[in-house]
């Protein structure tokens, strides 16, 4: 859940037939799973929407509410209903989605000392860096040498969405690209690009500052040269809201979508602050782990001995396109994303409100627009970010919606790779997803004495089975 002064982002995804009324939602912004569904026609993969006859019902849910309630009308419109079609990913894991999920499955921590600086005499030296990174294949040497790592991130998180949903070049050239837009946003953005240009200027005057300084520092950048690299001409800019950025992107490309402006959106959120002004800005707001000498247990989420979050770093992006079109490209369904909400909890700079208000709200309103009742969803990947005020108000956020939340699972998946800033929406979608398709939940490490106010099933530190019906998760824009 975004919360910068107090801004707040739901995503909901559904575990649902495609021509059914069950859901589920992902998290506060609303992805809901398609269980592999089968048309006629779709054998043949020429209508495509896999949508089988024999897909699996969603199964009765014990209410969390209310055995009573009855789930809200769900849109049914093929042209306003959105689906997931592609994702990739950039992560501490590597590139590939398959080895980021079993590597969040087996509990491993991608948490380590920081090497792309000196950071001996900083007082916090480890994160979750990406390292061995190769953008072969995708990026060009010549452009690869002149980019910021945040830019570097998502266009190798953009092309290979884009590949897993069947887009790549040649069948991007036989389509109306102006149908097809890009909204990738960052918290941060060139940070390192604008670090080096500032450096440039104290140091050696003016006239020996790059001219790629201010473009490859804004933020729009990532969504301009996916465009412009795959030649795209749909809606283009970038969101910056914190941590929340990638779920306020996946809200505001749906509607795009929705609104008939577009059938594809390419989109989710990209971050590299792993960096001397990164880790430095972070250590003199207090909000980081001080914990050197054990790194990999440094992040743990609702542990009552937590002491701050753990920078990330990484890219994750989603491809989301009308059913209808998604049906008659004959295009593969990952996911249906349900529906979301963005609010304010208009209290602090940094602090949420302690009885989570702000956050309830958000839920309660992506619920609504994603036609999800409280007692279907029962899994939530939780913002989860090991810091003192976020972590309980969160809580407190989800029990205000969920008043029986004992059949609940929630997990933390900042455990294993750190706080990703912008990129940590997009990277925990996909891990939403991906928890929706297998049916397994990672765990949450590091739950050595939890908090005694957090009663729901944390996953912790082994994986779990579990049926989900819906699934949601949350991004806040400050701790």
């Amino acid at each position: 859940m975004a919360m910068m002064a107090g801004s707040c982002s739901n995503l909901v995804i559904g575990n649902r037939e495609l021509g059914g009324n069950g859901a589920s939602l992902l998290r506060y912004n609303g992805l809901r799973q398609l269980e592999n569904i089968r048309t006629a026609s779709a054998v043949k993969k020429t209508n495509g929407f896999f949508a089988s006859s024999t897909a699996q019902k969603s199964k009765a849910v014990r209410a969390m509410v209310s055995p009573t309630v009855t789930a809200p009308k769900r849109e049914k419109d093929p042209k306003k209903r959105i689906v997931i079609t592609g994702m990739g990913l950039v992560s501490v894991f590597g590139n590939d989605i398959d080895t980021f999920y079993s590597k969040l499955l087996e509990g491993e921590s991608g948490i380590g000392p920081i090497d792309k600086f000196d950071a001996s005499s900083f007082s916090v030296r480890f994160a979750g860096q990406i390292h061995n990174f190769s953008s072969k294949g995708y990026i060009d040497g010549k452009n690869d040498r002149r980019l910021d790592d945040c830019w570097r991130y998502c266009l190798v998180a953009g092309r290979r969405a884009l590949e897993d949903a069947n887009l790549g070049p040649e069948v991007l050239e036989k389509m109306d690209r102006s149908r097809i837009g890009v909204l990738i946003g960052t918290g941060m953005g060139g940070l390192s690009a604008f670090s080096n240009g500032v450096e440039s200027l104290i140091q050696k005057g003016y006239k020996k500052i790059t001219p790629f300084f201010i473009p490859y520092s804004i933020t729009n950048m990532g969504s301009a040269l996916l465009a412009i690299d795959t030649g795209v001409m749909g809606p283009n800019y970038s969101i910056s809201t914190a941590c929340a950025t990638a779920n306020y992107c996946f809200h505001a490309a749906a509607n795009h979508i929705r609104r008939g402006e577009a059938e594809i959106m390419v989109t989710g959120g990209t971050e590299a602050a792993v960096s001397a002004t990164g880790v430095g800005g972070f250590i003199a707001c207090r909000a980081l782990s001080q914990r050197n000498d054990e790194p990999q247990t440094a992040s743990r989420p609702w542990d009552k001995n937590r002491d701050g979050f753990v920078m990330g770093e990484g890219a994750g992006v989603l491809v989301m396109e009308s059913l209808e079109h998604a049906r008659k490209r004959g295009a593969n369904i990952i996911a249906e994303y349900l529906g979301g909400a963005v609010t304010c909890d208009a209290h602090h700079m940094t602090d949420p409100r302690s009885d989570g208000l702000g956050v309830s709200s958000c839920i309660t309103k992506s619920l609504e627009d994603a036609g999800v009742s409280p007692e279907e969803v029962n899994y939530v990947n939780a913002h989860a970010t090991s810091t003192l005020a976020g972590d309980l108000a969160e809580v407190n956020a989800i029990k205000k919606v969920f008043k029986d939340t004992s059949e609940m699972k929630m997990n933390g998946t900042k455990s294993m790779i750190g706080h990703c800033l912008g990129a940590a929406g997009g990277l925990e979608a996909i891990a939403t997803i991906k928890a929706i398709n297998t049916g397994w939940l990672h765990p949450t490490i590091n739950q050595f004495n939890i908090e005694p106010a957090v009663t729901i099933d944390t996953v912790p530190n082994v994986q779990k089975k579990h049926d989900i019906h819906v699934g949601m998760y949350e991004a806040m824009k400050t701790e």
